[in-house]
Formats: C-alpha cells, structure tokens, sequence
C-alpha cells in the first residue's frame, strides 16, 4: 500500500533529531513521498536541503505562513521567490484570524503577493486558513486557475463546497481520527475522493492511538484508514487515489 506525506515539518529539526530513523519508519510503512513544507525562509532554506539529502523520497515547498509575514521585507521576497523556484509548491500561505501574529490587513496583502507569485512561477498553493474562510476564498478567486490545497482543513460542508467549486483540494489530517471531530468527518464523507489529500502535519495532530505524543509521516496510515472507514471503500482504493492526487497536484513521481 503506497502512501504519501502531504504536509510535514521535518524541517522543524527540534522535534526530529532522530531524522533518519523517521524517514526509515515512514519507507517501511509504505510511503513513497514526503512534502516538508516551509513556513519561513529558515524552515524552507531547510525543506530544500532535506530534499536534497533525500531525493525522490522529500520533495519541498517554500512559503511564508500568516503568522510570519510581519518579518518579510522586499529582500526577502527575493529568496523566498528563488526558493520557490526550486520547490514543488509555495506554501504555506493564507490567512490566520484565530491568532492574529500578524494584523489582518497585512495577512491580506502577503497572502496575494504570494500568490502572484506562485502564479509567476506556475506552482501549486498549500493554504493555511483558520476562521478566514470567506476571505480567502474570495482572494484566492482573483488568482484562478491555480492549484491549491487546503491543508488541515477545518471548515465545513459550505466552505468545502466552495473550495471545490475553485477546484482546490481539501488535505486531512490525524483530527480525523479523534473521537469529537463528526464535523471533520462529515467533510470526508462529502468531499469525492478525487480531490482529497492526506497529510500528518507533523510534528503536530498526532492520529489515534498516538495522540497526544509527536506526530511522524509513518503515521499518514491512520488518516487513510479512517478516511476509508468513514467513506465506507478499502483501504487499498484510499491510498491508491490519493496517492494519485498527490502526485498530480505537487508534479512528483512514483517511486
């Protein structure tokens, strides 16, 4: 059963001094990639580098995350811009008004700059969104066509509805597997398996029965196990389309 990592933070080197040893968990269980996704210029810098050190296995995105734009300066657009050009998607990017580290208005501004810049670029988005829903999809609208994905989603039927209508995909992570999250669930069943991704957003999210402890990519086989359960298929069929999924969206390949 292959598999693939859509959004983790190995690149988070605090959390992973163990690195090769996760990365021969995650290849024992069946993946055939890993997105390490950016959120900074470090953290990108270091996806990069870890896509290096492992290639054809990480493949890296490069992004600013809402949380961090307050730091970014037209010196550092400049990296991050040849960053990107060396990654498989911009990301990630988008809008946080749960926690608000960086003012809503100046969220706004980076998040369409950043945009155009994928779009530049010809790259897929990995979309950050908490409670800004309408205000991202709206902005992302002024950017059509362009790939994106909802990473961690966390809205509901509504908002996924229109995600689709842009024809983004939605990404799942181990709050699938939680026992209070029906409303994610819910989302599952409603969006077609086409255009669902599955990711451990590790080192965080970790799935039942690791909750509450690190996350790692080995762990995406849970997510596809309940999201399987949850659309009533097998396993197999789970993990083969969205396996697919992934590879059409970041332009990766098989092993």
């Amino acid at each position: 059963m292959e598999l693939v990592d859509t959004h983790a933070h190995l690149n988070l080197r605090e959390s992973y001094r163990d690195l090769p040893e996760v990365v021969q968990r995650a290849r024992k269980t069946g993946l055939s990639a890993i997105v390490v996704v950016g959120i900074d210029l470090k953290t990108s810098r270091e996806a990069l580098s870890l896509a290096e050190t492992y290639p054809g296995f990480i493949y890296p995105t490069a992004g600013v995350h809402p949380h961090e734009v307050r730091k970014l300066t037209e010196e550092a657009y400049r990296e991050l811009e040849a960053l990107a050009s060396r990654a498989v998607a911009l990301g990630e990017i988008g809008l946080d008004y749960a926690k608000e580290y960086s003012p809503r208005k100046l969220q706004q501004e980076h998040f369409e700059r950043q945009l155009a810049l994928a779009k530049s670029l010809g790259l897929p988005v990995v979309l950050h969104v908490r409670e800004a829903y309408a205000e991202a999809l709206e902005i992302l609208r002024k950017y059509l066509p362009l790939p994106a994905v909802f990473h961690c989603f966390a809205g509901g039927i509504p908002e996924a509805c229109k995600a689709l209508d842009l024809g983004a995909y939605i990404s799942v992570t181990g709050i699938v597997t939680f026992p209070k999250a029906e409303n994610i669930r819910e989302v599952v069943r409603f969006v077609p398996l086409e255009r669902l991704l599955l990711e451990t957003d590790c080192p965080f999210l970790a799935p039942v029965p690791y909750r509450g402890k690190r996350n790692e990519p080995a762990y995406v086989r849970y997510v596809c196990e309940k999201v399987a359960e949850v659309k009533g298929i097998p396993v197999e069929e789970c993990a083969w389309q969205t396996t697919e999924n992934a590879r059409r969206f970041f332009g990766i390949g098989s092993r």
